[in-house]
Formats: C-alpha cells, structure tokens, sequence
C-alpha cells in the first residue's frame, strides 16, 4: 500500500555541501515519502533551527559533512515521532562522542542493515492487523467501518511503540549540553596546566622568563640596574655610584680657599 524512500549508506556524499545542496540531496533521495507534492522533506529554515537546538553542530565555513547528513537524516525519521528535546536527549551524544565519519559510518550503515529485516516485520505486522479487522468488520459488508478499525489499530501500534521509545529515551542519562561545554572546557584548561607544569620541571622559560639587565645612571650619578622578571615585574636596585669622581659643591670651594689663604 506505501513506498518508503530510503537513503543506502554509499549514496551519501563524501564531500562538504553548502545548505543549498544538502535540502536538494535529501528531496531527490526521499520524495517518494511525501504525502503530497508540496510537502518539504528538509528546508535551510529546519537545519538552522535543527543547529540553534543543538541537535547538529554548526557547519564548517557554512558547509555541511557528511556527518551532519546522516544526523539529518536520523533527524527526518525521528521528528515524526518525538518531540525536539527528546531528540536532543537522544542524539546529542552523538554530536559529541561519535562525530567523526569513520565512527558515524560504520554506525549508519549498521542500523542500515538493521532496517531491511525490519521492513518485512512491519509488513507483517500490518497484514496481521488487517486479517484481525476482516474478520469483525469485512470490507465488502462496510468498507469505512473496516478501514476506521484497521486505522485504530495501527495507531494502538503506533501509540505502544512510541511510549516504549519514550521510556527507553527516560532511561537514557541527561543531556545538558551547556554543562557538556563547560566540562570539554575544563578538560582543556586542565590539559594547557598540565603542559605549562611539564615546561617548568624541564627548564624551558617562555616569553616571560627572559633576565635583561640594564644599567641607568640618574642625575645624582647613581648607577641603578633594572630587571625585567616579567611583562609586568621589574625591580629597580642601586648598586652604588657610577664614578669615583665627583662634582665639587660649596664644600670643596671653601677648602680650597683656606688652602690659598694658608700659603
């Protein structure tokens, strides 16, 4: 009765695309879900919206890895069912722990493999809520009555599946991504402490730790040496006079007119 669209994991681009080229990858690859012709599959509006609630991170220079199309696309699938924050809760650490295309691949094409057996256990699924509907309500005796059962029962399964996923996603640990920020900073600052602490025990001085010495001489003919510890440090020392000689004052007038005088 339907046709799902899917993306295989080979399709998904290698390269960066710019926001333009991702909403138009994904409507190519999953039209056919649409349930009419002016129904949007992605729109730069979402992503932006997806990148403000921290359920992506930003792009690169405005252009999106391949890591932030199969979050998209995790994203497409999951909107339909769960609201914003618990799709946060649920792939957030993702966007922390596994963001790199290796490990986002390898994982992608996993729940890929997942889902072909999956397909034909919905199908089963559904032709058994079908065969229990014809026998209480047959279509031939009152086709709308059939169908109102038959779309009961698929919500009672819709219904039970998703307060399932609910209590699975309840389960999960909290998603703070302000506090995660905060602890990856932390980390850092700690590793920077780290190396500064590992420098210091080596010996290796950095911009502050030069010595310059430097050799004044003020008005009074004292010698002061300045040194520099630092941008902000300097302690000034006098280290005595410069020169033995020094000016005569009134002093040595006066002792050199006695001197005459006595002659």
């Amino acid at each position: 009765m339907i046709r799902l669209d899917f993306i295989v994991p080979e399709d998904i681009p290698a390269i960066e695309l710019y926001v333009d080229q991702v909403t138009r990858f994904m409507d190519q690859h999953l039209s056919g879900n649409k349930r009419s012709e002016e129904d949007k599959i992605l729109t730069k509006t979402m992503i932006n919206n997806y990148t403000k609630n921290r359920l992506i991170p930003p792009p690169e220079m405005k252009r999106y890895s391949k890591e932030h199309i199969i979050l998209l696309i995790y994203i497409y699938y999951l909107k339909n069912v769960l609201p914003i924050g618990d799709i946060q809760r649920l792939l957030g650490p993702m966007t922390t722990d596994f963001f790199d295309e290796e490990k986002m691949s390898e994982i992608y094409e996993s729940i890929y493999e997942l889902e072909k057996p999956q397909y034909f256990n919905i199908e089963a699924s559904a032709a058994k809520a079908a065969s229990l509907v014809e026998k209480k309500f047959p279509k031939d005796q009152d086709e709308y009555l059939n169908k109102v059962a038959y779309i009961y029962l698929l919500g009672y399964d819709m219904f039970s599946k998703k307060r399932l996923i609910e209590k699975l996603i309840d389960e999960l640990p909290e998603y703070d991504p302000k506090a995660r920020k905060a602890a990856e900073a932390e980390k850092k600052k700690a590793a920077a402490a780290g190396r500064a602490q590992k420098t210091g025990k080596t010996g290796k001085t950095g911009k502050t730790g030069r010595v310059a010495k430097a050799v004044k001489t003020g008005k009074t003919g004292k010698a002061v040496k300045t040194v520099k510890t630092g941008k902000a440090g300097k302690k000034t020392v006098n280290t005595g006079t410069k020169s033995a000689a020094k000016p005569a004052g009134r002093g040595a007038g006066r002792t050199a007119a006695r001197d005459e005088g006595k002659q």
